[in-house]
């Protein structure tokens, strides 16, 4: 099951919610936004595995948003859109997008190009375990799990727990304000910060039971870090 990030850059609401859906089933996280610069903000803030990238957008349109994209890194991105002339399917694989579906398209598709994609951008390599401390995550096994003193122990995680903490070990040490955490973690509907404080109490349980509790702080007033552990105090 995957546990990739992706970024869904479209303004039809409809179109969101079906990808959102799709991508869900198959084990991905996902954001979204309803314009062009929404959608750059969000990808400069969460670093997200991959964009699905409408290209008429309010704003900024998907080509611009696809050079910024671009000129920030290797993010891969599909484009989708209604417009099915071949130019525009060349000027989008000229600005860089690394595949391109047409409108109206079938969201099997469309998530089964996604994976073909990721494939590619990490040459068919699984990911690599993320290592916090003692804490291991293995991204590709939905796993986290703690190496004690005589034996690695297996964290029961909920789905969302998982994608909490998984998401933090991408970058150790800095502190998420619980506002990222919930545009990037957790489900439409379920995004309150108090839900926020309720999953990460039940992490730090979890963690504690299992020997790590020191990992994983709050920040008051502002959200919560995974740490190394190192120095601190339960």
């Amino acid at each position: 099951m995957d546990n990739s990030l992706v970024l869904i850059i479209e303004d039809e609401p409809e179109i969101v919610e079906i990808l959102e859906s799709y991508f869900s089933r198959e084990g991905f996280r996902t954001v979204s936004a309803r314009d062009g610069a929404t959608g750059l903000s969000h990808h400069q803030r969460l670093k997200p595995d991959l964009v699905v990238l409408d290209v008429k957008l309010p704003v900024q349109d998907g080509y611009e948003v696809l050079a910024t994209i671009r000129r920030r890194g290797d993010t891969p991105v599909i484009m989708a859109t209604a417009l099915a002339e071949d130019l525009d399917k060349l000027q989008a694989l000229r600005i860089g997008a690394d595949d391109y579906v047409v409108k109206p398209f079938n969201p099997l598709e469309v998530v089964a190009r996604a994976k073909a994609v990721l494939r590619r951008a990490t040459g068919g390599h699984s990911r690599s375990t993320i290592r916090v401390g003692p804490l291991l995550i293995d991204p590709d096994a939905y796993q986290a799990s703690i190496d004690g003193p005589f034996e690695r122990i297996l964290l029961e995680l909920t789905r969302t727990e998982f994608r909490l903490i998984a998401y933090m070990a991408g970058t150790p040490n800095r502190v998420f304000e619980r506002s990222e955490l919930i545009d990037a973690c957790l489900p439409e509907g379920d995004a309150l910060t108090r839900t926020v404080d309720s999953h990460m109490s039940n992490l730090r349980r979890k963690l504690t039971i299992a020997g790590a509790g020191t990992i994983l702080t709050g920040v008051r007033g502002v959200g919560y870090k995974l740490t190394d552990g190192h120095g601190q105090k339960p």
